[in-house]
This record gives C-alpha cells, structure tokens and sequence, in this order.
C-alpha cells in the first residue's frame, strides 16, 4: 500500500515540476485591461523575463526587458524563485526515483531509499513553495497597481501563467507532503513490526533438558 503512496505522490510532485516549467516561459503572467487604464488600443502581456504588445491588426512585438538591476524587486525576487523551484524540482526528481520502493535503483538497502524518498518530498515542498510565493508576489503587485486610484500607468489583470504556477504549486506541495507521510507510515511499522529474539544465550531445549535429568 505505501508502494501506491508513494508512486502517487511522485507523480503529483512531477506534474508539478512539468508545470512549473510550462508557467516559466509563459508570455501571459499579467494582461492590460481596459478598466482604468491608459492605452486602448494595444494589448500589452507580460512574463518574467519579456513584454509583448499586439494591436488590433493583430501583429505582435516583443522585447526581453533591457536590465536586470532596472527591474522591479518583486520581479527579481520572483525570478530567482522560479529559477530555484525548476532545480529543486529536478533534484527532488532524481532523489525520489532512488528511494521508492517499488524500484529497483538504489539497491536493495530500504533504510537508504526511505531517507532518500523523503529527501525528494521535501525538496518537492520546497519546489512548490518558491512557485507559490513567486507567483503569489507577482499577483499581489498587479492587484495592488490595479486598485491603486493614484497610479497612472498601465493597469494590468492575472494572466493564465500565475495560474498555471498556483497550479504547479499545489501539486508539488501535495505530492512532497504525501510523500513525507508515506515514508514516516513505513518506517513506524517497520519498527514495530520487529517481533521479540530472545539471545541465544537463554535458548534452552526442554527435550534435552529432561532427557539429563532422567540419566541423573
């Protein structure tokens, strides 16, 4: 049963990973609105790393964003946290295909694939957690740009790419948690499954005894 665990938790955590990776390269993390905004007549979308603009002909113009010390913080921050989630997913990846059970990489040593399994759930709730707060913060800045009566510039809405991150994000969480939980299950009844070895020093053959003390 712990076998079925885990596989399910791997393939949640992966999901993750594949969709961290689908989010990272989406032009569409926020999209200007007309409600409230200054231009009307463009359609501008951006993601991490570029800026896209379409006009009503349909033609589209994009640019990757020209410094990186110029960006916003919120920006820089959300980058690196993605970057992070992409590696810590790969490695948690790797690690967790060493430690379930049901396969044969690794050996036949348990011990080692149980701690190795759990290795890979953390580093999957750690790959979910830096997809949540990067997508999280970025959400939170256009919301707080969109409700601002004060700002002036382009006011922008959520794009599909934060949800494909909240998405990624949930799965890898679940997936390392779930896989968290399969391990400490089948560590705590391997230990006390283990029945009671007297020594050998206390072992003593009642035939034989009896059979001595018929002779005396």
């Amino acid at each position: 049963m712990n076998d079925i665990a885990e596989m399910v938790a791997f393939v949640l955590g992966f999901l993750g990973w594949v969709m961290a990776g689908v989010a990272v390269p989406n032009r569409y993390w926020k999209e200007s609105t007309l409600e409230g905004s200054v231009i009307t007549t463009t359609t501008i979308y951006e993601n991490l790393w570029i800026s896209c603009a379409s006009d009503a002909s349909g033609i589209h113009n994009c640019r990757e964003f020209p410094s990186l010390l110029a960006l916003s913080g919120y920006l820089q921050v959300s980058r690196a946290l993605m970057v992070t989630s992409i590696v810590l997913g790969f490695c948690a990846i790797l690690v967790s295909m060493l430690g379930l059970q049901c396969t044969k990489v690794g050996g036949d040593n348990y011990t080692l694939k149980g701690r190795l399994a759990g290795l890979g759930g953390l580093l999957f709730l750690l790959q979910g957690l830096c997809t949540m707060i990067s997508v999280s913060w970025y959400a939170f800045n256009i919301t707080q740009e969109f409700f601002d009566p004060f700002y002036l510039g382009t006011k922008y809405e959520l794009g599909q790419g934060l949800y494909i991150g909240w998405g990624s994000a949930v799965l890898a969480i679940g997936g390392g948690v779930c896989l968290l939980c399969a391990c400490r299950q089948e560590s705590e009844g391997k230990v006390s499954g283990y029945a009671y070895q007297p020594s050998k020093g206390s072992q003593r053959n009642p035939h034989n005894q009896y059979d001595h003390n018929s002779y005396v």
